[in-house]
């Protein structure tokens, strides 16, 4: 499909200029699963819009990850924007959660891009909005909610967004992204199986309980 085409179609309040000044600016890349893209301390050069596939972001804490949010079709990344448009290092880590089909638009294009396309800006506002969701979630997640529940959420939630169920994954992956112990993490996926929940083999999880 040509790239104008298909922007058009998945961004559809973006004008034909800007859609033009992507085509002619932006990088399309495909980039296979489990590729970092971005680190915490980072300058960011480029800002991904997602065609097809998901990224993961989340921050780190030595040894310990904290997932934050996904990136899926159709939307960017906010936190890279911000980075971005300021000049500053990037806060957060991302990498693709499946094979992904991205634009990587220029950080250097940003300022001159949000003062003069209107539906440019309105794309990073809706983000903002999603991502404060999202994050606002998180926190609540991590104050008030039981940890079974946190683990068949997350898990819920990336069936969701890769379409795969069973999920290929291990514990240890699990215990990175919600910031605790693999042991912990064996306890409640095999407490969550005697429930009816969740069905596991060696190397996957498969969820019951959608």
């Amino acid at each position: 499909m040509d790239l104008a085409v298909q922007i058009k179609q998945q961004f559809p309040h973006f004008n034909a200029e800007l859609i033009s000044e992507i085509v002619q600016h932006a990088l399309e890349k495909e980039v296979p699963k489990d590729t970092e893209l971005l680190r915490e301390g980072q300058f960011i050069k480029v800002i991904p819009l997602v065609l097809k596939g998901v990224l993961k972001v989340y921050t780190k804490h030595e040894d310990k990850e904290l997932l934050l949010y996904y990136i899926q079709p159709n939307e960017s990344c906010i936190m890279s924007f911000s980075a971005g448009i300021n000049n500053q290092p990037s806060k957060i880590y991302a990498v693709t959660e499946e094979d992904s089909h991205l634009l990587l638009i220029p950080a250097e294009k940003l300022s001159k891009w949000t003062k003069q396309f209107p539906d440019f800006n309105s794309l990073f506002f809706l983000q903002y909005n999603l991502r404060y969701s999202d994050l606002l979630d998180t926190i609540n997640s991590l104050l008030f909610e039981k940890l079974d529940k946190r683990v068949l959420d997350y898990l819920k939630e990336k069936v969701l967004v890769t379409q795969n169920n069973p999920l290929k994954i291990s514990h240890r992956q699990i215990a990175s992204e919600l910031g605790t112990a693999r042991e912990v993490i064996s306890r409640i996926v095999k407490k969550l199986e005697l429930e009816g929940k969740v069905k596991q083999s060696a190397t996957t999880i498969e969820i019951l309980d959608l």
